[in-house]
């Protein structure tokens, strides 16, 4: 069993705190593919991952609260934006990035999950929101850097063409059985574009 620390959330990275988080949002993944959020039991999840129940209890309280580390955790693995200077290599690294995400067995089926329980479970829905707008954050400067460039109109939202990228990407994965390749992600990209270039994603008036 891993060692209960002290005090949560107190130790330095890579010590036991960093070993509990790791080893217990690993055993959310797994529970979440195999049984979904119904499935989610704190004191289980302690069990798999060799941790003490109220250590668990302690550091999270409720599945709500672990499902929004566990996007947290995801988040921070993700790898960083693209900053290739043209708009549409960087809208096609983030196509990619997303199809790679939810085309990975494991991840695929996570997200999967998680969106389920999102429908019903207000805490899960809004710990996504949060995840997806740090995502758009940190992608949406490719878009400024190309209105900067006078590559798109002026008063263009970063925001809503970078998920004009990854919105055909969800609805293929949850809709249809078509293979999540690089041809749709390319696609997704070049038609958020070229809309874009054509002004669809222009600031509304308050």
């Amino acid at each position: 069993m891993i060692d209960e620390p002290s005090t949560p959330g107190t130790l330095r990275p890579g010590g036991r705190t960093a070993r509990v988080r790791a080893a217990v949002l690993r055993a959310a993944e797994e529970a979440l593919v195999a049984h979904g959020f119904s499935g989610l039991d704190l004191g289980d999840l302690a069990q798999r991952a060799g941790v003490g129940r109220t250590t668990v209890y302690r550091r999270w309280g409720s599945t709500t609260a672990l499902i929004a580390d566990l996007l947290t955790d995801m988040a921070e693995q993700s790898l960083p934006r693209t900053r290739s200077g043209s708009l549409t290599e960087d809208l096609r690294a983030n196509a990619r990035l997303v199809r790679r995400t939810l085309a990975d067995p494991r991840q695929g089926a996570l997200f999967r999950a998680v969106l389920v329980a999102a429908n019903d479970d207000p805490g899960t829905a809004e710990a996504l929101r949060l995840f997806y707008r740090r995502r758009v954050e940190e992608w949406a400067p490719c878009v400024t850097e190309a209105v900067e460039r006078g590559e798109l109109p002026s008063d263009t939202d970063p925001s809503e063409v970078i998920r004009a990228v990854s919105a055909p990407l969800y609805y293929r994965m949850l809709t249809t059985a078509d293979p999540l390749d690089e041809t749709a992600a390319d696609r997704a990209a070049a038609a958020a574009e070229a809309a874009a270039r054509a002004g669809a994603y222009r600031r509304t008036a308050d």
